[in-house]
């Protein structure tokens, strides 16, 4: 943004223009002023602009409507171009084989530079498995798809140690589990006892063979993929494994524009994984997510998820609320979409945003069986609600 004033309040109703300057034909700049920066807002022809000004301006000064505060010689923070641009290219590759759905890449890429896992709780055929085969070419990271069903071990997807008789010592053979991303594929269909097999992996990014323990490789994320209409064959998910991921979110149907270009497209002789190429390199996502804790956060932000999250604890209309875990899920899902938005802060936005993906599988409302459609939008409506109560930071 370039030199002028903008009319902003710490709290409370924004001010108005001052006196002679028409509202309606110049952008109207608000400000809400935090001890590290001013926020700044700019609305202009119905567009909405976001800057973040450190330190804050020496000239501020207090007036009956609000602060009137100068922008001269006044720097944004950081300037983030280069990681939006490789993560617009990313989300770009991707968008050419899976199409019409934006937002659910957006926010399983914002899953991944925060170090998560998702949960896609969709019918079958949508792309689930399109999705994160693309993603995973356009992030160059290795592949694989597990298949969870009634008979599957968990050995079969964390590995086993197998004696060789020419050797006469036992060898450890890995399973699928070490690569880069994971899709399990219907993973309500393997028993707990297979389920749970994923639990260190999923928290420590390890996992434990006999007496010896193995690294994962790096960035490791879990993919998994359950019907929520479909309960005949099925092992519900325990609540220990649901609050693992760090998001649940649902593909849906594809638009008419969409559903159309996917059509003409399956005609084509040549694969899909033939359109994408790798945009980034493991290395390089490496350091978006390192760049993901450098993202500025504002304590009233911190006090925001904290309101929402104890919120849920002493909601009436839950059984469970959000955890310790699931706070810092939501921050850090925050601070990745921030990241993504090209955006090295957090505004109140982002963690509205990703509140829904982040918590609404969390919590249990009293009255539903758990892991049920209508827990489900139960849940999803209780989240709603108590966006819409708490007051946001200005």
């Amino acid at each position: 943004m370039g030199v002028g004033f903008c009319w902003c309040r710490s709290a409370g109703k924004l001010s108005e223009p001052p006196k002679g300057v028409n509202a309606a034909t110049h952008s109207q700049k608000r400000a809400a002023i935090y001890k590290n920066g001013v926020y700044i807002r700019t609305f202009e022809n119905l567009s909405i602009a976001h800057g973040f000004y450190f330190p804050p301006p020496r000239r501020a000064s207090p007036t009956l409507d609000g602060w009137i505060v100068g922008l001269t010689d006044i720097a944004p923070l950081t300037d983030t171009p280069r990681t939006l641009d490789l993560l617009e290219s990313l989300i770009g590759e991707v968008e050419q084989v899976f199409h019409g759905k934006e937002e659910v890449v957006r926010l399983a890429v914002a899953a991944l530079l925060a170090r998560g896992h998702i949960l896609f709780e969709d019918v079958p055929g949508v792309g689930k498995t399109t999705l994160a085969q693309a993603l995973g070419t356009a992030l160059g990271l290795s592949f694989r798809r597990i298949q969870f069903t009634s008979d599957l071990l968990p050995s079969d997807v964390l590995g086993v140690s197998i004696f060789n008789p020419r050797t006469s010592e036992f060898e450890t053979r890995l399973g699928p589990i070490f690569t880069n991303l994971v899709l399990a594929d219907e993973i309500n269909r393997a028993p707990p006892r297979t389920q749970s097999g994923l639990l260190q992996a999923m928290q420590e990014g390890q996992v434990s063979l006999d007496d010896e323990t193995f690294q994962l490789p790096r960035p490791f994320m879990v993919m998994a993929t359950q019907n929520p209409l479909e309960h005949h064959g099925t092992y519900p998910l325990p609540e220990s494994q649901v609050d693992r991921f760090l998001m649940r979110l649902t593909i849906g149907y594809p638009g008419e524009s969409a559903e159309r270009q996917i059509l003409l497209e399956s005609t084509n002789e040549d694969p899909w994984e033939q359109r994408i190429k790798a945009v980034l390199e493991p290395t390089q996502v490496l350091g978006l997510q390192q760049k993901v804790s450098q993202v500025e956060v504002d304590d009233s932000l911190v006090g925001y998820v904290m309101a929402i999250v104890q919120r849920t604890r002493v909601e009436p209309r839950l059984q469970m609320g959000v955890s310790p875990r699931g706070a810092i899920g939501l921050l850090g899902a925050s601070r990745a979409f921030a990241l993504l938005s090209g955006r090295d802060y957090l505004v109140p936005s982002d963690i509205q945003k990703l509140a829904m993906p982040c918590l609404a599988h969390r919590i249990l409302p009293v009255g539903v069986a758990a892991a049920s459609h209508e827990a489900h939008e139960e849940a999803e409506a209780i989240v709603r609600d108590i966006l819409e109560d708490i007051a946001v930071p200005v």
